[in-house]
């Protein structure tokens, strides 16, 4: 009955996602459409922008790097140029409708270069689970140590939750996070999440033997690069604080990881800007600043992920002549 249920409200489900959170963001909007209007970008906020697009485009390549540590894990070696050229061409089809493709372009481009096309599925799943764990451990870690914080208070029913059990709680979800891609964890998982991504046969032969910690740690620095181009974005609209750092590292972890995970956003679209309004504290940042980082970050986001595949472009060309 409840299958019958969920499979009937999925397709509209993602619907529901965008529409709210597209609401969310344009009464944001327009409550503050002056302010807004009123930010101006001078020359020194024009290079921070500038600085934003190259880290940015460093994360990505860092990302395919990493990508093809992956692929390692697999006892697959593409070569690491072209790994990363393979990486970067595909990454734009993320914001095309249904935010799968660029997963299939992966799995095609290893199959046609002839790796193991179960293994290339694996790799495709493994990735954004071991993004989402570096998310995770990133805000696990910053709300333990009280740099990420909610206006939200935790609390069942008329119980307050003590702060000492809220921090137990916060390790006991880093815990099982860390725990939960051990391979005797993550195996059985992606061949069965691999039936709807590829060949699960294929797939079913090919196995995690050793604990992903490189590449985990890798997804950890990229989400540092990722938020450092955030960080040059906001610095770009306005001044920051040293001891604000932590907070926004924490809070784009945090949104970043939503609009990995939340369906119906492609390439996080709408959810990781509404998150990151929500969770900047608007005592530090005016809502006109926060909504003008946002805006000017998707830009470069955008334009870092076009340059990225255009260049993996011209060298794959290149090195075919």
């Amino acid at each position: 009955m409840f299958k019958k249920i969920l499979s009937t409200i999925k397709p509209y489900l993602r619907w529901f996602i965008l529409g709210g959170t597209l609401f969310f963001l344009l009464t944001t909007l327009k409550n503050h459409w002056q302010e807004v209007t009123a930010v101006q970008i001078d020359l020194t906020g024009w290079l921070m922008l500038a600085a934003a697009l190259g880290v940015t485009l460093l994360a990505h390549i860092w990302s395919g790097w990493v990508w093809t540590w992956i692929l390692a894990a697999f006892q697959q070696s593409l070569g690491r140029l072209p790994g990363i050229g393979i990486y970067l061409t595909t990454n734009i089809a993320k914001y095309l409708p249904g935010n799968v493709w660029h997963f299939y372009g992966r799995i095609a481009a290893v199959s046609k270069s002839g790796g193991s096309l179960g293994a290339a599925t694996l790799s495709v799943l493994l990735e954004p689970l071991l993004m989402a764990s570096a998310a995770l451990v990133i805000a696990l870690v910053s709300t333990g140590l009280g740099w990420l914080k909610t206006d939200v208070s935790l609390e069942i029913g008329m119980l307050q939750i003590p702060q000492q059990l809220q921090i137990a709680m916060q390790m006991a979800g880093l815990i099982t996070v860390l725990v939960g891609i051990h391979p005797r964890i993550l195996n059985p998982l992606m061949h069965w999440l691999s039936r709807s991504k590829g060949d699960a046969q294929a797939a079913k032969k090919v196995n995690l033997h050793s604990y992903p910690l490189v590449p985990l740690l890798g997804e950890i620095g990229f989400l540092i690069f990722r938020g450092t181009g955030f960080l040059l974005t906001l610095m770009a609209i306005a001044p920051i604080l040293p001891q604000q750092v932590p907070q926004l590292i924490s809070a784009f972890s945090f949104a970043w990881l939503l609009g990995l995970v939340v369906p119906g956003a492609p390439g996080g679209m709408g959810i990781f800007e509404a998150t990151t309004i929500a969770l900047l504290d608007s005592s530090q940042f005016s809502p006109a600043t926060i909504l003008s980082t946002v805006a000017c970050f998707r830009v470069v986001s955008i334009l870092a992920e076009a340059i990225a595949a255009l260049i993996a472009w011209f060298v794959n060309r290149a090195t075919q002549i």
